[in-house]
This record gives structure tokens, C-alpha cells and sequence, in this order.
């Protein structure tokens, strides 16, 4: 999967950036989403309908989504790489 992809996955999750995930939380919040929404797919149609109602919150949700990812994928814990 890209990065967009699981930042989408991670967008459509139940996570949220008031949870302060650990690295390993961000990995099976994906996993879960990606069962619950109907794979890679599934969460880009979820994430584009959320996105379509609601634009002004969806943007720095897709930034904390994308931080996040990009964090856990380089192995660096978020909360020094990324401000939620």
C-alpha cells in the first residue's frame, strides 16, 4: 500500500488524534479499517464521501492521517514528528 492509501485507511478509521496512538496503534487502526471498509477501495470511497460532506474538517484530518503514516513508516514516534 502507498502512503495515501493507508493515510486514507487511517482517515477512516476510529482513531482519532486526541487518542495520541502509539506506532503499533496506527498499524492495526489500517488493518481494521481496511476489513471494515471493503480493503484499499473501500476506505477511498469512505474517505472521498467524508471528504464531499465535510471539507473544512476533513483537511487537517487527512494532515494528521498523513502525518502519522509517514511517522510510523519511517519508524519515528509521532508525537515527535508530527503535531496533532
Amino acid at each position: 500500500m502507498t502512503l495515501a492509501t493507508r493515510a486514507e485507511a487511517l482517515f477512516v478509521s476510529t482513531l482519532q488524534p486526541s487518542d495520541h496512538p502509539s506506532r503499533h496503534q496506527v498499524q492495526a487502526a489500517i488493518l481494521l479499517s481496511r476489513r471494515t471498509h471493503g480493503g484499499v477501495i473501500g476506505c477511498a470511497i469512505d474517505f472521498a464521501a467524508e471528504y464531499g460532506e465535510h471539507p473544512e474538517a476533513s483537511v487537517d484530518r487527512m494532515r494528521w492521517a498523513l502525518g502519522l503514516v509517514a511517522a510510523a513508516s519511517a519508524g519515528v514516534g509521532h508525537r515527535t514528528a508530527v503535531a496533532a
